[in-house]
């Protein structure tokens, strides 16, 4: 999650994020070459005093701002197709989990096992345990095998929402009478926050998502405690 005056993006803790973080990099890297190439030759010609009244075309400065721009929206491009074919959809997702955004929770339902949903209420402030975050914690976090790919159909039923995890590289719209998709996979255990991203009403701001990975072997083991309650 983030910390006090982080300015960065939050560590990666999927291989789509990392994908995303190394873009990040490349696409500012070519931003930080072309504002100081514009910079030193805005420099120039405010202290220059040659003018070239004369010139009346000049080929080859034109080819160069032809197909220069073009080389750089070729370098941006590739690796930015690359990524979006890449958050599309696994051929075989583990599981399958249905978030439903309400005003202002969210509830989960786990397709692939029998009446297992809850709601997932942020945690009033009194009831924090030491350690837990205020607005981010919540009274049911949503369980998932780590190491998994999983496929996570999102949808809302009232106003627009967005389920968004940093994380991990998640930020879907919920929309209500639509069903998006995304994959979300983590390579480590542990718990992961977001947060409703669109602006749902009044308590817009109290729609936190806490995402708890856990080994496979302790995941069925709290499918079936949920079975059994």
């Amino acid at each position: 999650m983030a910390a006090p005056a982080q300015l960065g993006l939050q560590n990666a803790a999927s291989p789509i994020m990392e994908e995303l973080i190394a873009f990040h990099d490349h696409a500012l890297m070519i931003i930080f070459l072309i504002s100081s190439l514009v910079l030193y030759i805005i420099s120039l010609m405010l202290t220059t005093k040659l003018t070239h009244t004369s010139t009346m075309n000049a080929q080859e400065i034109e080819m160069i701002w032809t197909i220069l721009p073009a080389m750089i929206l070729i370098m941006i491009a590739l690796p930015s197709l690359r990524i979006l074919y890449m958050t599309d959809e696994f051929n075989k997702p583990y599981l399958t989990l249905k978030a439903i955004g309400h005003q202002w929770y969210w509830s989960y339902e786990y397709s692939d096992y029998e009446d297992l949903a809850f709601d997932s209420y942020i945690m009033p402030t009194y009831f924090l345990e030491p350690g837990e975050f205020r607005l981010l914690e919540v009274d049911n976090r949503t369980t998932l095998p780590m190491e998994a790919d999983i496929r996570v159909l999102i949808s809302s039923q009232d106003v627009l929402h967005s389920w968004a995890v940093p994380s991990l590289g998640v930020k879907t719209d919920a929309i209500p009478g639509r069903l998006n998709q995304a994959m979300v996979a983590s390579m480590r255990p542990g718990l992961y926050y977001g947060q409703c991203s669109e602006i749902c009403g009044s308590n817009h701001s109290f729609m936190p998502i806490v995402l708890e990975f856990i080994y496979f072997q302790d995941f069925e083991v709290w499918a079936s405690y949920l079975y059994i309650v």
